[in-house]
């Protein structure tokens, strides 16, 4: 049998705990076919008229209880609230598998690819950077959102510093620890718009929460906001990262709610 977060037809961003003969875990996306996840895995065909795009893992992939505790906003709060969202005040935990912990003295951030020179950071050379304080609002696809995030950490603007971009850099990908990936245009990373955050709330930013340092793009959906950071490669054309491989809109807007490919 397996569960989902929604009622039959209606679009979700993840389905957990199928469970079959084996034992293995998948994660389905999109829509649910009169109650039941229309799915083709690999050696068994299970395909419905309808197929959808899965990945099959050998152990829970997906943290359970990452929609959120609703909570009423008011009048101002709800302007700030992009369509199809709703207001958390605690911070759900949405991850893509299991949570790295990388130990701070192995730890290293760098950008390579389409640039002059790569440059590379380890903890306490990152920490000597400049830093300042960011309070952003931030939005997941699976619809919560979270006002006044208080985080700490670098400008992204002064990690491109050190580096001299070539004329054909357009796009980065943002990989991870655990092999991670998501794909943002350089022009949605610049002039403020994202940061290397490694405090939340003024406290040392928790590994569930993507610690020790985590990439925040808070003007897109938070899957672009890639835990457990450790670099970007600049790149010349766009590569579709993990959730943006199966289904997961390219750019993902949430005021124009692009959540999946198509919308």
């Amino acid at each position: 049998m397996f569960t989902c977060a929604r009622p039959p037809g209606e679009t979700v961003a993840i389905a957990h705990s199928f469970d079959c003969s084996s034992k293995r875990r998948v994660i389905a996306t999109r829509r649910l076919l009169e109650g039941r996840f229309a799915i083709r895995r690999t050696g068994i065909d299970t395909s419905c008229a309808q197929t959808t795009r899965l990945l099959v893992v050998a152990e829970r992939f997906v943290t359970r209880g990452f929609v959120g505790r609703r909570e009423p906003a008011g009048l101002a709060q709800a302007a700030r609230i992009p369509p199809g969202q709703h207001l958390v005040k605690d911070f759900p935990v949405l991850s893509a598998g299991p949570t790295p912990r990388t130990p701070l003295a192995s730890w290293s951030f760098k950008i390579e690819g389409l640039v002059k020179e790569p440059v590379a950071w380890g903890w306490e050379d990152f920490q000597k950077l400049p830093a300042q304080e960011f309070i952003k609002d931030i939005s997941c696809v699976t619809k919560w959102t979270k006002l006044d995030t208080r985080w700490r950490g670098v400008s992204v603007d002064i990690l491109l510093e050190h580096v001299e971009l070539d004329r054909r850099a357009a796009f980065v990908t943002a990989f991870s620890d655990g092999g991670y990936t998501t794909n943002v245009p350089l022009p949605d990373l610049v002039n403020g718009q994202s940061f290397v955050a490694y405090e939340y709330e003024g406290k040392p930013l928790a590994p569930e929460h993507g610690g020790p340092a985590r990439l925040v793009v808070p003007h897109l959906y938070f899957w672009k906001s890639a835990k457990w950071f450790r670099g970007l490669r600049v790149m010349e054309r766009d590569e579709p990262g993990f959730w943006e491989s199966l289904g997961y809109n390219n750019h993902g807007d949430p005021w124009k709610e692009e959540r999946y490919s198509g919308d």
